[in-house]
């Protein structure tokens, strides 16, 4: 195919007219050297330098300004009505949809579209379009993938002096949003401190989505599970704060310091009510307060962690951590300070009968505890430089426990998909997950988080997303592979044959020890009884021998130095002159053996 392009113009703007014709070259000028101009020229040594003819171009890396996106939400609400009827008078719209179903061209529409309709519903019937043909073959494949986890994104203290995320909450409305809480933890280093903790977007790292002011540093802060604007937070000095994000970053409402903790708050806890109001919280102060946001001037009830049930507040136990699970609304956890997990029964009668037993274990304060998602009956505690996996059932020991770390334990949580896997973190930065169905005494993942010391996890709702708090300030979000966060076939039976298993054991081993303590106390009881028994003879003997001298009834014991064997077989008593002389005698009593 030829393509032609023409140029229409006149051939005299196009210019002179070349001629061009071959011939061979001719000499036009020839200029020979002059020897008189050489003394003028210096003779150098010749140098080759190489010549870039192209523009000499320099590359730079900018960094752009980011594009800030917001989200706002729309409220949509019933339309479609006219102006005269009121959608909120339930008499008007049923009047108006009884005139409308009567017209006529209302009845033919829904004919004609009954049709189609009926026609896509059998179609439907017919061929299942979502149906998985090879859903069992792809779980094989997941199943065989290694478990990891990689870091996403991080969230870091706008501040300049770091503080320690001391607390993390994912938002309850798909978990879009990371609540986390800014405290200084160090000893007698609060001053000139931030008092603002933020909400993060987890799609925008760079700056909070909010900044939440408080009256103090906030230790713990949590979302409302029925509300995802509202949340709870407690702080350094003992108050409770409440905080509406569409009020902005002031609170609503904080309780008053009379009536609040003496200690910081370390954990608070929504309750699930119909109203969604309620929540409790507990301190190192050694009680556990009850709250409703609706009035925070003082505390609807209140409980003081005294083992032993007196209502002392001077020998109570400080509280660090709390679990509460709706299935069982009137039970709840408390780890102490001490190391023990208290079991607690809030509708109990009296305060005495509110602290039901006391789980020791813990060699230093319960940082976390959890219930099983799946097995509310088992829960987990983390403390010292182990986590222990218990059951309501045994008090005197755990069932499951990890051995001892190298590096202390800070936090812990239960996975919401996956009924064997639990996550740990430590003082070494390191996250650890644990899958007791297939190993316990080492992790099934070890993954260094950060450098520095780890302090709060939290894990979202699906399971999918990580968050640990650093000592530094720093918020470090973490995906998990599909295999931790997928539930596998058949877990949750052999989850519950192995506690099963594992609560039988503990039993048969607590009625062992209790039978070797009662032998021990009945043996001890019998050396005892004998030891008294002998000395008790040994007094009788005595009197009898004092009772005979002085009535003259023992033949002979005016004589020095005799002695008997009749009163006491395999003793022998003898019958030694005073020092001082004189007719008194003392007995001394000697066995064979001696």
């Amino acid at each position: 195919m030829e393509i032609v392009l023409g140029y229409p113009r006149l051939r005299s703007e196009f210019g002179r007219q070349p001629l061009l014709s071959d011939r061979p070259a001719d000499l036009l000028l020839d200029l020979p050297p002059d020897p008189s101009l050489a003394p003028h020229f210096l003779l150098k040594t010749p140098r080759d330098q190489g010549l870039q003819a192209g523009r000499d171009m320099s590359e730079h890396q900018v960094n752009t300004e980011r594009f800030d996106s917001d989200s706002f939400g729309i409220n949509h609400v019933e339309g479609g009505w006219p102006k005269d009827v009121n959608p909120q008078e339930m008499e008007q719209t049923i009047r108006f949809r009884k005139k409308v179903e009567k017209d006529e061209s209302y009845v033919n529409s829904v004919l004609q579209l009954g049709g189609v309709m009926e026609h896509c519903i059998r179609q439907n019937n017919a061929v299942d379009l979502y149906q998985e043909y090879f859903e069992d073959e792809d779980e094989v494949e997941e199943n065989q993938e290694p478990p990891s986890a990689k870091t996403i994104n991080v969230f870091r203290d706008p501040n300049n002096m770091k503080r320690t995320v001391s607390s993390l909450s994912w938002q309850p409305d798909g978990g879009q949003k990371l609540a986390a809480a800014y405290c200084c933890l160090t000893y007698q280093r609060t001053g000139d401190l931030d008092l603002h903790s933020y909400i993060w977007d987890i799609e925008n790292p760079n700056r909070p989505d909010l900044s939440l002011k408080a009256s103090s540093p906030l230790i713990c802060l949590e979302y409302n599970p029925k509300d995802p604007h509202t949340l709870v937070g407690g702080g350094y000095n003992g108050q409770i704060g409440f905080w509406d994000s569409r009020r902005g970053s002031q609170p609503v409402d904080v309780s008053s310091v009379e009536q609040s903790h003496r200690d910081p708050v370390y954990k608070t806890i929504w309750l699930q009510t119909k109203t969604g109001t309620d929540l409790f919280s507990t301190s190192t102060d050694g009680q556990v307060l009850w709250w409703d946001v609706r009035r925070l001037s003082e505390p609807t009830d209140r409980l003081i962690l005294d083992p032993g049930r007196g209502g002392n507040l001077d020998r109570a136990l400080g509280g660090v951590s709390l679990e509460f699970e709706p299935t069982m609304p009137t039970k709840f956890l408390v780890g102490t300070e001490q190391g023990g997990v208290l079991s607690c029964n809030r509708k109990a009668k009296t305060s005495s009968e509110k602290l039901v037993c006391c789980y020791e274990g813990h060699l230093g304060p319960v940082y976390a505890l959890q219930r099983n998602p799946f097995f509310p009956k088992n829960f987990l505690s983390v403390g010292d430089w182990t986590a222990r996996v218990w059951t309501e059932d045994i008090r005197e020991s755990c069932i499951l426990w990890t051995r001892y770390q190298t590096s202390y334990l800070t936090d812990g949580c239960w996975s919401p998909v996956r009924p064997s896997v639990f996550f740990t973190v430590n003082m070494d930065g390191m996250l650890d997950v644990w899958d007791i169905l297939f190993k316990q005494n080492d992790p099934t993942l070890s993954l260094k988080v950060c450098d520095e010391a780890l302090y709060s996890l939290r894990l979202q709702d699906n399971g999918r997303l990580l968050a640990c708090g650093s000592e530094g300030g720093g918020a470090s979000l973490l995906e998990l592979s599909s295999g931790l966060r997928t539930n596998q076939s058949n877990e949750k039976n052999l989850l519950a044959a192995m506690l099963e298993r594992e609560t039988k054991r503990e039993r048969v081993l607590e009625a062992r020890q209790k039978e070797v303590r009662l032998k021990e106390k009945s043996r001890s009881e019998e050396e005892v009884g004998g030891v008294l028994e002998a000395r008790q003879r040994e007094v009788r003997l005595k009197e009898k021998c004092r009772s005979e001298e002085e009535g003259g009834g023992l033949g002979g014991a005016g004589r020095r130095g005799e002695y008997s064997t009749a009163d006491q077989p395999g003793r022998n008593t003898f019958l030694l002159p005073h020092p001082e002389g004189g007719g008194e005698t003392h007995s001394l009593t000697q066995s064979d053996s001696e």
